[in-house]
């Protein structure tokens, strides 16, 4: 139970560094395709490819309990960026040589995604018509 609470401050962390960096970046460089989501998304991949590195396990250079584990990489990062763990899930399933669903969660996140938003959008426009 503890952890849970470790990855819920976690993620209100990470929330909340998302939030001002977006506001930053974003009044400073154009919105699209270099604004602040794109930052986000490639710092939060670059973080936890960094924090599975070194405390990913016996092998990792810091030897850390799962909970501290969770509190970083799944309350941190997961509250910065979901897409750095969509990329660490990817990267592992290359690195076990599974290229078939290394590729497969590459084509299918991107796409199934981008048809759930659309759908969520014309869900939500049609409960929404303008006035």
């Amino acid at each position: 139970m503890l952890t849970y609470f470790w990855v819920g401050l976690g993620g209100a962390l990470g929330s909340i560094a998302r939030f001002w960096l977006d506001g930053v970046v974003s009044n400073r460089l154009p919105k699209y395709p270099f604004g602040g989501i794109l930052t986000i998304n490639v710092t939060g991949c670059f973080i936890i490819g960094l924090l599975f590195a070194l405390m990913g396990g016996p092998e990792g250079r810091w030897l850390v309990g799962p909970t501290v584990r969770a509190f970083f990489m799944v309350g941190i990062c997961g509250g910065y960026t979901t897409f750095s763990s969509f990329s660490l899930n990817t990267l592992r399933l290359a690195q076990e040589g599974q290229w078939f669903y290394a590729g497969a969660n590459v084509v299918l996140s991107v796409v199934l995604c981008l048809l759930a938003v659309w759908l969520g959008y014309l869900l939500g426009a049609s409960l929404n018509p303008k006035t």
